[in-house]
């Protein structure tokens, strides 16, 4: 979330810099500032108000100490007005802040200089390249026949039991699923990461520090009777671990991951580019989070494609790496790295994870802070990546690597799995 300050001291460049999102964004820093200066003019009288009520009660004090009562029970009818006058300035400073805040909630985060200007994916800027693209041989198959033909996936199970966009794995597709499971989180653990489980439901105060609410509302899973939200990613719960927290400067970076299940409605999701594992409703993730000095985050956030980018190459596969322009940023994001896998069975790219440089932004609708070393509150930067979802690299991995007499298995995941062939 951005802060009123900012917004007018800033105002000019951020109206500039949110037109790479499409956003014309005059008119409701407009109404942000004009509501500020009325929430200042409110607090402001509410603050004499209260003042002269305070002062007028010692004076009634003072006037019932030397006998004048005549003229104290006058005055305590100015009392009366002045609590009801600032009565009504307290319920006036209220609904100015709430509507404020309604405001601010709305505005995504301002895009990064290097974020390039754009309306759809067709505009994102392909930064890198690596890896051959497999010559599959005649009646070769995609995942989800090949899932079939193997046992691996039952997508129609899923049907049966909850719903399309919810698939059973079985035998050695369950296996090969928690395979990527443990390689990810040990490549993440070597790396420094410390691994958390966490909650898959979260409260709404959650969803709002991070930005899912109120941008992602329509696509997250809703438990009406508790009003928890079923997690879309693991960054959700585990970035707000840190939620109103002050950290001390020497405690950063802060380096998280985990493995969850992810829930996303994805609502209006239909054709053939979502058949089989390309879009699901429930699906395993794993994630990094990183909570870093604002010097330090975009040399951070280099560091974690270099990490996926390594992950990726031990599995073999063809990969390449996208920055997103402004209208496919997130809206929480300054910056983001997407990653995609070529399938080679489809013909097309699967994104298989983002990587993101919030900046301050959910730090402060987290009240994320750290205090530097001159004894200074700031906020704090946030990332996080996927490191990495697993349906796409699945996928990948099954059509990539199937052969006449079967699919094998990378030899990075061998040991993991038991097995290095399925047939």
């Amino acid at each position: 979330m951005l802060q009123v300050q900012d917004i007018r001291d800033n105002k000019d460049r951020y109206i500039k810099a949110l037109t790479k999102r499409g956003i014309d964004a005059a008119e409701v820093f407009k109404k942000v500032l004009d509501a500020d200066e009325n929430r200042k003019a409110t607090q402001t009288k509410l603050d004499e108000t209260l003042a002269e009520s305070n002062s007028v009660s010692k004076e009634i004090g003072d006037l019932y100490k030397s006998g004048n009562a005549k003229e104290a029970n006058v005055l305590k009818e100015k009392t009366v007005a002045l609590k009801e006058s600032s009565k009504e300035l307290s319920s006036q400073l209220d609904s100015i802040s709430e509507e404020l805040q309604k405001l601010l909630w709305t505005i995504p985060n301002i895009p990064n200089d290097l974020v390039p200007a754009g309306l759809t994916e067709d505009d994102n800027e392909e930064t890198f390249r690596e890896g051959d693209i497999p010559v599959l041989a005649e009646g070769s198959m995609p995942h989800w026949e090949l899932a079939k033909k193997y046992d691996l996936i039952d997508f129609e199970l899923g049907v049966k039991i909850t719903g399309a966009g919810f698939p059973v794995y079985k035998g050695k597709g369950a296996r090969l699923q928690r395979a990527l499971i443990s390689y990810f989180l040990d490549k993440n653990t070597d790396a420094g990461y410390t691994e958390y489980q966490v909650p898959l439901l979260v409260n709404e105060a959650s969803g709002f520090g991070t930005g899912q609410l109120p941008d992602k509302e329509g696509q997250m899973y809703h438990v009406g009777v508790d009003d928890l939200y079923l997690i879309p990613t693991a960054e959700v719960p585990v970035t707000n671990m840190f939620r109103n927290d002050l950290v001390q400067e020497a405690d950063l970076p802060i380096t998280c991951t985990g493995f969850t299940p992810c829930f996303r409605r994805e609502a209006g999701s239909y054709g053939a580019h979502v058949r089989g594992l390309n879009r699901l409703h429930q699906f395993d993730k794993v994630e990094i989070v990183r909570i870093e000095h604002p010097d330090n985050s975009y040399k951070a956030l280099d560091g974690m494609v270099d990490h996926v980018t390594e992950i990726l190459r031990e599995l073999k596969l063809p990969f390449r790496i996208l920055r997103l322009c402004g209208g496919d940023l997130g809206f929480t994001s300054a910056l983001t790295y997407d990653f995609e896998v070529f399938s080679t069975a489809q013909d097309r790219w699967l994104e298989i994870s983002s990587v993101s440089n919030f900046e301050a932004f959910q730090a402060n609708r987290l009240k994320l802070r750290f205090k530097n070393a001159d004894g200074k509150n700031s906020f704090a930067h946030t990332l996080n990546g996927s490191s990495l979802a697993l349906p796409r690299v699945l996928a990948g991995i099954l059509e990539n690597y199937q052969t006449p007499e079967g699919i094998k298995i990378p030899d990075v995941l061998v040991p993991y799995c038991g097995f290095d062939i399925i047939s």
